[in-house]
């Protein structure tokens, strides 16, 4: 009988356990609080389950927001600076101390828990800042409600400009459906760029045109990023409060700048040294002209003219000369090519030892010797 039992009880728990565990898990990422109120300056502590495990979320107090239509205005609202990070367990579960500070507008408050990163997840949790003034939220434009219909993607590629640091552009295009009761006209949506874990940055974007219910649109949406900007970013599209799509945008580096610095690093330089030097010359005072420093002529190239050599004479004996006759006209003397005639070592002007006009004893004058007298 035990045993039968048994099998029962272990059946009935499961069939009852069954439908609350698929419970939870339909729900989606939850959060609570350790206080529903808590004035500025105080602290409440925050916790979660369901979310993405080890996921990184950033919680805010925000102003002007309900769980229902979640916060109007987007992060313009919520308190950034006494904002706060945190990422989910092996489970998907989280818990933090989040200081309570008092939103740019006035309350409703909520707790606005996020995604950074990932496929975009929030949750929303009511809190009374006490102290903090309380307005009712702005009126829905319309009861409609758009969906997206297809991936979103980016468009687009980068110019040569890119390259030398000119601001990166992409266009978002993306197929939206009205699923609400009444048209939308000219929908404003919040396109936010992030650079890794950072907070996006918020532009408004303006679609023209009027989706009645029931129909679809294709949506471009211009998006662009600072001058300069690489890495890898994030591109998320809200409209209502409601995160659409969410696509990742890797920006190459902008290798021209870095080209364009280390070339100015090489010719300033240059050029300073090069002034540097115009100055100096033009500073310096001249030096006064020294022997040392006068330049001397350049002595002309002496012009050898080539050197002649006598003809080589025959061996072969000739016929005697005939000796002169006495009285007769004296026989040519020879002259070699290198003297001049009167400089012939047989003339009369060769010889050392022949009497000349010029000497002081002539052939016509007899020379008598000098006696040596006694010593």
């Amino acid at each position: 009988m035990r045993r039968g039992v048994l099998p029962l009880l272990l059946a009935l728990l499961l069939a009852l356990a069954g439908p609350a565990g698929a419970g939870r898990a339909a729900e989606g990422p939850g959060v609570r609080l350790s206080a529903g109120q808590a004035g500025a300056g105080g602290s409440v502590t925050v916790s979660g389950t369901g979310w993405r495990p080890r996921t990184l979320l950033m919680l805010l107090v925000c102003g002007r927001a309900t769980p229902a239509r979640g916060v109007v205005g987007g992060t313009n609202s919520c308190a950034n600076g006494d904002g706060r990070a945190v990422t989910t367990d092996a489970d998907g579960a989280f818990r933090r101390k989040l200081p309570v500070a008092e939103p740019p507008v006035p309350c409703p408050c909520v707790v606005h828990v996020a995604t950074v990163t990932g496929a975009g997840a929030e949750a929303d949790a009511v809190l009374e800042v006490a102290g903090h003034p309380v307005a009712p939220l702005p009126a829905e434009r319309s009861a409609g409600r758009l969906a997206v219909l297809s991936d979103a993607r980016l468009t687009g590629s980068s110019g040569l400009l890119t390259w030398f640091g000119a601001p990166p552009s992409r266009t978002l295009v993306l197929t939206v459906g009205n699923t609400g009761t009444s048209p939308i006209e000219n929908p404003v949506f919040r396109v936010g760029t992030a650079h890794g874990v950072f907070a996006p940055e918020w532009d408004e974007r303006q679609w023209r045109g009027t989706l009645a219910p029931g129909k679809k649109a294709r949506i471009k949406l211009p998006v662009e990023l600072s001058a300069g900007a690489h890495g890898d970013y994030t591109v998320t599209l809200r409209y209502g409060g409601r995160v659409l799509a969410e696509q990742p945008w890797g920006v190459d580096r902008p290798w021209g700048v870095t080209l364009f610095w280390i070339l100015l690093c090489l010719v300033v330089p240059a050029a300073l040294f090069r002034a540097g030097m115009a100055v100096v010359d033009r500073v310096r005072p001249p030096r006064p002209p020294g022997p040392r420093h006068r330049s001397a002529p350049r002595p002309r190239p002496r012009v050898r003219l080539p050197l002649r050599l006598p003809l080589p004479r025959s061996r072969t004996p000739g016929p005697p000369a005939a000796a002169p006759a006495p009285g007769g006209p004296a026989a040519p003397t020879p002259t070699l090519p290198w003297f001049t005639p009167d400089s012939a070592p047989g003339g009369p002007a060769g010889r050392s030892s022949a009497p000349h006009d010029d000497s002081p004893a002539s052939p016509a004058t007899p020379t008598t010797p000098t006696t040596k007298g006694p010593t």
